[in-house]
């Protein structure tokens, strides 16, 4: 017989899509079912991160937009008792070879010590910010925690 499902922390990576929104509304009643804590990270395709390099990206826009996810997060648990915490990651590397949105998830999963993760499966859009179902495969398959796909 197994150990019951013990989660302090989940973790819903962001990316600005509609899908994200529906992501952070299942990890907080995870989070509140288990009495555990909500990070969101907002994870950046490789269009905004060459965007930014290159100026041609508006950095104070996209951390606006970040800023606007996080607070939808606490908003959305407003009145659960769940806590949130967001931070931002990039998911795309111009000098690191294995930076992908994917692996940008799991290190922050180790960071923050998530023990659940909600992850948007998205369809390929080819949107700006829409990188997280190039993320959710790859979290499927190499994630140590429990992970729901919305």
């Amino acid at each position: 017989m197994s150990e019951p499902l013990f989660v302090e922390t989940v973790l819903v990576p962001v990316d600005g899509s509609d899908e994200s929104v529906t992501a952070i509304e299942y990890a907080v009643e995870i989070a509140e079912k288990y009495d555990a804590a909500v990070h969101v990270v907002y994870v950046l395709g490789e269009e905004l991160v060459r965007g930014i390099e290159t100026d041609t990206v508006d950095r104070e826009a996209v951390a606006s937009e970040a800023e606007a996810f996080a607070e939808a997060a606490s908003e959305t648990a407003a009145g659960t008792g769940v806590e949130v915490t967001s931070s931002s990651a990039y998911g795309f590397s111009r000098t690191q070879k294995t930076r992908h949105p994917g692996s940008a998830v799991l290190d922050c999963a180790e960071e923050v010590d998530a023990d659940f993760l909600v992850i948007p499966r998205e369809p390929s859009t080819d949107g700006p910010g829409d990188v997280l179902e190039r993320a959710a495969e790859y979290v499927l398959l190499y994630a140590s925690q429990p992970v729901l796909s919305t």
